[in-house]
């Protein structure tokens, strides 16, 4: 279905909008693994641990929403890549921390630009009035999202 300026139920526009986003994710996702050795699951588990690091697998279990052992296995990927490394807690020795090394930062870096420099060709073929429509809609996306945990 198309969206127009005709007036859509909002059942539609969720419909509509669900796949849109899913269908950009998807080629996002495929941008950003484009030569890459990380997977998925890898990947936004190092945007994670970038953004949130130091962090205990445990936390970043629940940020990921996976069970400890799944991200266990995640992490020690990202580890032999040289993506993350862990350290030990000095006040409880017990507890790891998840923290991205140089390399994983770069890497961040290459697949975001990456990503955007995809985003940035497909708007390029866009008219100045949908792109001006499309940036009102990033930040409306924005505000629908807002108060959600991650």
């Amino acid at each position: 279905m198309k969206v127009s300026d005709a007036l859509i139920s909002e059942s539609e526009l969720a419909s509509s909008l669900r796949l849109s986003v899913t269908r950009l994710a998807r080629r996002l996702r495929q941008q950003a693994s484009a030569g890459a050795e990380v997977s998925p699951s890898q990947l936004a588990t190092l945007s994670s641990v970038e953004r949130l690091g130091p962090i205990t697998l445990g936390d970043l279990a629940a940020v990921e929403q996976v069970q400890p052992p799944t991200m266990t296995r995640i992490v020690a990927g990202l580890e032999e890549a040289g993506l993350v490394s862990r350290h030990i807690d000095e006040r409880d020795r017990r507890i790891a921390r998840v923290q991205t090394t140089v390399a994983g930062r770069k890497f961040l870096e290459r697949s975001r630009g990456r990503k955007d420099l995809y985003l940035s060709g497909r708007i390029r073929t866009l008219d100045a009035n949908d792109r001006a429509v499309l940036a009102r809609a990033a930040t409306i996306l924005e505000k629908l999202l807002e108060g959600e945990s991650q």
